[in-house]
């Protein structure tokens, strides 16, 4: 079977990249087509797949791709699929379903997310901008979600990664998903667990720098106290948010895994502040046993189980609102029962969310709909 896979861009390795590598082990000789492919940021492995690029991969665009949104449109019409498929697969969380396809080709759709800052979110994308700014975004944003639009119906079989993206897909997009919760990489269950306890150096935050993630709550949360908080990710926010925090907060950029290993294994929670459609790390966290203190909305919702009767069945803690008095009273909360986690249950737990269940649903989920078409 000729399949095609079409992603928004390979630049750095995150969830949507992983999904992409997952799927490969299924489909090893399809040929991938992508907005932007930057071989150096991109430290994962194509296999060798011949991969396709638009029109707009060139560096300075590269560099800059987040601030080219106006011009996605373009570089999917650009992307002309250049063979006779059997089977497109597209990777959602920007225009990825957008190319044009044979009206007889078979075309699944994995949705990371519709576009958050053209469904539902628009306002984390323009709050704190001057009004001139504001209004061109609010602009370029309104007539990229009408161009979404007529995507809609381009697509045969929509997957959702969670219950939260499915029902976002039902209320933009009016259409029917499957849920398909992604992979959590099967080699870090065969890692040491990292053993709870107070004897712990430090509370973890994973992830990109970016307004959505809310790592501003956190610094204003920890800049007054005595905790230690480690920050792992890069994004733009980081030297605004570096400038503003205390002594006991520590930026470290990007690191291999096995250093960020060794900050897991330190670490007496990660906290995940910001409301995501699924959130693979706090998953990925839990799969080295560490508990997860999170914002109770969202994706969170779906994979981190919170047990306060019975906190060795917990994998962790949510707080309510995103503000420093609700994380203060959770965190100390946690200190009150952070010995009772379990951390083998923790990870087994995780476990259900390895890459071969996404494996087998996928393609059993895929096969099923082509036998039926």
């Amino acid at each position: 079977m000729k399949v095609a896979i079409i992603h928004y861009w390979f630049i750095g390795r995150r969830g949507g990249e992983r999904v992409i590598e997952s799927l490969l082990k299924l489909y090893p000789d399809a040929d991938i087509y992508t907005l932007f492919y930057d071989k150096e940021k991109y430290k994962g492995n194509l296999n060798g797949n011949k991969v396709y690029t638009s029109v707009l991969d060139i560096k300075i665009f590269k560099k800059n791709h987040t601030l080219l949104f106006p011009l996605y449109p373009l570089g999917i019409k650009s992307l002309n699929l250049r063979k006779k498929y059997d089977l497109i697969i597209s990777s959602e969380s920007g225009p990825a379903k957008g190319i044009k396809i044979p009206s007889d080709t078979p075309h699944v759709c994995y949705v990371h997310t519709p576009m958050r800052y053209c469904w539902g979110y628009t306002h984390e994308y323009t709050a704190n901008k001057p009004f001139f700014i504001r209004w061109i975004l609010n602009t370029f944003f309104y007539l990229l979600k009408n161009w979404d639009k007529t995507t809609i119906n381009n697509v045969d079989l929509y997957l959702a990664n969670s219950v939260n993206v499915k029902n976002r897909i039902k209320k933009y997009y009016k259409k029917e998903a499957k849920v398909i919760f992604p992979p959590v990489r099967t080699e870090l269950f065969n890692k040491p667990v990292a053993q709870t306890g107070k004897d712990k150096k430090h509370y973890l935050y994973f992830g990109a720098l970016v307004p959505y993630k809310r790592v501003d709550l956190l610094v204003d949360t920890f800049k007054d106290t005595e905790d230690t908080l480690i920050v792992i990710g890069e994004g733009p926010m980081r030297k605004k948010l570096e400038n503003k925090s205390g002594k006991n907060i520590h930026f470290f950029g990007r690191l291999p895994w096995n250093e960020i290993e060794d900050k897991i294994h330190e670490s007496k929670a990660l906290i995940f502040p910001g409301e995501e459609d699924f959130g693979i790390i706090p998953l990925e966290i839990m799969a080295y046993g560490v508990p997860i203190i999170a914002y109770g909305r969202g994706g969170a919702l779906e994979t981190i189980i919170e047990n306060r009767n019975r906190v060795k069945s917990s994998t962790g803690l949510f707080f309510n609102e995103q503000t420093t008095t609700s994380l203060r009273d959770t965190l100390e909360y946690f200190k009150s029962v952070e010995n009772e986690f379990e951390a083998h249950f923790i990870r087994k737990h995780a476990s259900l969310f390895k890459e071969e269940n996404f494996l087998n649903s996928f393609k059993k989920t895929v096969n099923t709909f082509l036998n039926e078409k």
